[in-house]
């Protein structure tokens, strides 16, 4: 059952980190730490933007529009944070 639920449990780390990642970029991008002009960091960003706006979509249609504040990644944060935490491992008593 562990092989089921191993690989699960990675793909919502590394999707944890990629927008956590994502987060701290757009933030250092908005106040000029960074430059998307700098090939490196415009690849590193568009990159996480092409993965992620999938996972993005859904949500931003049903969260209301806030102006300039897009909490998307949050809501996406809390459903990766209550999967790994409340969902995955009663799965796993289940079907043990």
């Amino acid at each position: 059952m562990m092989a089921i639920f191993g690989p699960i449990d990675l793909v919502l780390s590394i999707a944890y980190w990629f927008v956590l990642i994502q987060v701290i970029m757009s933030w250092l991008i908005n106040f000029q730490v960074l430059n998307l002009h700098q090939q490196f960091v415009a690849q590193i960003w568009y990159g996480l933007n092409r993965i992620l706006e999938p996972i993005y979509r859904p949500i931003r249609k049903v969260l209301p529009d806030l102006g300039g504040i897009d909490l998307t990644p949050l809501v996406v944060l809390i459903i990766i944070i209550s999967l790994r935490s409340y969902v995955l491992p009663e799965l796993f008593l289940a079907l043990s």
